[in-house]
Order: C-alpha cells, then sequence, then structure tokens
C-alpha cells in the first residue's frame, strides 16, 4: 500500500468517525458517511438557527481542505471583501460546527500535514541533503562590558 492509499483510506476512516457509523461495513462506505453527515447538518440547521462563525487559517492547504469540507456538506465559504486571505466565513448551526465540522477538519488537516511533513522531508532529504534537522541552538556570545 503506498503513502498517498493509506492516507485516502485514514481520511475516510476519520469522515465515518465522524459521520458515527456503526458497523465496519458503515465504516468502508465513505459516500453514506458524507451522506450521514449532510443528514445531521440538515436536522440540526431545522432544530437551531444557523449563524455566521468566522475562521482564521492561515495555512493554504488546511484552508483548501476546510473549504472542500464545507462544500462537501453543503456549506458555502466565503469571506466579506477586503477581508485577508487566511479569513473563511461559514453560514451553518453552531453545534454542527463545534461538533462535526471543526474537529473532523482538525483531524484531516492533522493526517494531510503529517503526510505532507513525510513527503516533503523524504524529497529534501533524496534531493537536496540527507540532513533534515533543525538548525542546533547555540549560547549567544558574550557581550563587552558583562
Amino acid at each position: 500500500m503506498t503513502a498517498e492509499s493509506t492516507l485516502r483510506d485514514k481520511l475516510r476512516k476519520i469522515e465515518a468517525l465522524f459521520a458515527g457509523a456503526g458497523t465496519a461495513g458503515e465504516k468502508a462506505a465513505a459516500g453514506a458517511a458524507a451522506d450521514r453527515i449532510r443528514a445531521r447538518l440538515r436536522k440540526e440547521a431545522g432544530a437551531e438557527k444557523p449563524v455566521e462563525i468566522r475562521f482564521s487559517i492561515n495555512d493554504i492547504w488546511s484552508r483548501q481542505l476546510f473549504m472542500a469540507l464545507c462544500r462537501r456538506y453543503g456549506i458555502t465559504p466565503f469571506r466579506y471583501r477586503r477581508m485577508h486571505k487566511q479569513t473563511v466565513i461559514v453560514t451553518a448551526p453552531r453545534s454542527f460546527v463545534e461538533a462535526v465540522l471543526w474537529p473532523e477538519f482538525q483531524e484531516l488537516s492533522g493526517a494531510l500535514v503529517a503526510y505532507l511533513s513525510e513527503i516533503t522531508e523524504r524529497v529534501i532529504r533524496e534531493e537536496v541533503h540527507g540532513e533534515t534537522a533543525d538548525a542546533e541552538e547555540r549560547d549567544e556570545p558574550k557581550r563587552l562590558g558583562r
């Protein structure tokens, strides 16, 4: 199994977890998981008034993932003119955002960041230089008169 297929499998499992999949068969059905999450959103939208919630997501990859996840569940991400690029606003029931959308995004983002970090480190190690450790720390030089 390749690193990419492992990541894809992990992303499907995370979605199934947030969809409340009970059986192994349900966990394998990613499309059904998304349908269950959309149904949950509709239910909560009927019981709770949607509100505007503002997010600030600095990392371009994470922001792209967040917006794709919103769109997957029928939520349109937007920003008002002259807002910073990292600002994303959604209109949705707060309970859905807090219990499903944001936690699922954090799990998916963590998996994606780990994957991208692994790939980046490997390419740098293989194509630029074998040592990819952070810069060493040194004591500051002593100043005169102290």
